[in-house]
């Protein structure tokens, strides 16, 4: 910001107070040049003040005299505030000048009766008050800025703790899994194939399980962690058969009927296997938990198109309510029949962000009182 002194005003109350506001264009200094002339040319009696504002190095008070072209005169003392813009200013002020000089000499008048107290603070409408306004503005943006700032780190933290949830959410079934196997190895009357079985299921469940903590471990170092995944070829149909394998004292718990069509000739897909062992478990889980005693279930796969494999996981349960079926794949979103039972209410919502990092879809077809099916579908593997 640059003032131009040559006229020196005793009463910067009623004084004409100027701003002309310019750019970097070669052609400013020739706008600057003429109306300094102008200014130069005027009687002693005219006094005023101008200041010369460069919109790049005080882009705040552009904003704040909401200006959309440049050059730009503004008169801001005395009231009221005037603006002048475009190449002929000279011109336009050959026309004002005269009434706005015409006000001033109102206001000396005015002067001279009593006057209350002067406010403490820059008046807004003189040129001292402008790199306030200014300042003002500068700040006013900093702490919008901080806010903002602030709440995205809140956003981090709370995603940080919901990464946490999950893991730990999903360690349950892994450690099931190796107590149960713990607990059948322990028991005198096991055949030796069942025993080895037993073993290699606990070693794989272990393995899922120190992955998983590896994912706690990067979380509580970065909050910005993502669904890491390491897809690679995967036998779709010997996966899914091996999952319903080690679910089935859990089927025949509830005498479920277990129907299957998972065709031989299903191609690969493009997944990481422990991954997508955590959709399909956490599906099948839910399917027994809703299924009465008795009832049935049903897993089968369906080769869509020569790029996408379907999975789809039904059940004879109580379904889910229409209003609800859009909502069940959120964090935290629980039925409220659900609500007294344990849980986080978090599966759904990591099998949703599974699918989705190895690009594909998961959604839900549901009757009311006929069951659910979930679909979800897997790159094929080329």
């Amino acid at each position: 910001m640059q003032a131009f002194p040559e006229k020196q005003s005793p009463s910067p109350e009623v004084s004409l107070q100027l701003l002309l506001f310019v750019d970097q264009r070669p052609s400013s200094q020739e706008h600057i040049r003429q109306v300094r002339q102008f200014l130069e040319e005027l009687n002693a009696q005219d006094e005023f003040e101008l200041q010369i504002i460069d919109v790049g190095e005080q882009p705040y008070l552009a904003e704040h005299f909401k200006l959309i072209a440049t050059p730009t005169l503004i008169k801001i003392h005395p009231e009221p505030r005037q603006v002048l813009a475009g190449s002929n200013l000279v011109t336009q002020l050959e026309h004002w000048w005269p009434r706005w000089r015409q006000t001033t000499e109102l206001l000396e008048l005015d002067e001279q009766l009593p006057s209350p107290v002067a406010p403490p603070y820059p008046l807004t409408n003189s040129v001292n008050s402008v790199v306030y306004a200014g300042e003002l503005m500068k700040l006013s943006d900093e702490t919008f800025r901080l806010k903002q700032e602030k709440e995205l780190l809140q956003q981090q933290l709370q995603f940080k703790d919901r990464i946490i949830e999950i893991l730990a959410h999903d360690l349950r079934s892994p450690l099931t899994a190796t107590s149960l196997a713990l607990e059948t190895l322990s028991s005198d009357q096991i055949t030796a194939a069942l025993k080895v079985r037993l073993i290699q299921q606990a070693r794989a469940q272990i393995h899922i399980i120190d992955r998983m903590i590896t994912d706690i471990l990067q979380t509580a170092s970065s909050p910005n962690i993502r669904l890491q995944i390491q897809p690679n070829q995967l036998d779709l149909t010997v996966f899914l058969n091996q999952i319903l394998t080690e679910l089935d004292s859990q089927f025949q718990s509830k005498s479920l009927n277990l129907k299957t069509d998972i065709p031989h000739d299903t191609p690969c897909v493009y997944a990481d296997q422990e991954r997508i062992r955590q959709v399909v478990v956490n599906l099948l889980d839910n399917a027994i938990k809703y299924t009465p005693r008795g009832g049935s279930l049903q897993v089968s796969v369906l080769h869509r198109t020569s790029q996408k494999v379907q999975v789809s996981i039904c059940d004879s349960g109580p379904g889910i309510p229409e209003e609800n079926r859009d909502r069940i794949f959120q964090e935290h979103f629980r039925l409220a029949r659900d609500e007294a039972q344990e849980g986080y209410g978090i599966g759904l919502s990591l099998c949703k962000r599974i699918i989705i990092a190895h690009y594909g879809s998961i959604w839900v077809d549901s009757s009311f009182t006929k069951g659910s099916c979930f679909h979800f579908t897997l790159p094929v593997y080329h």
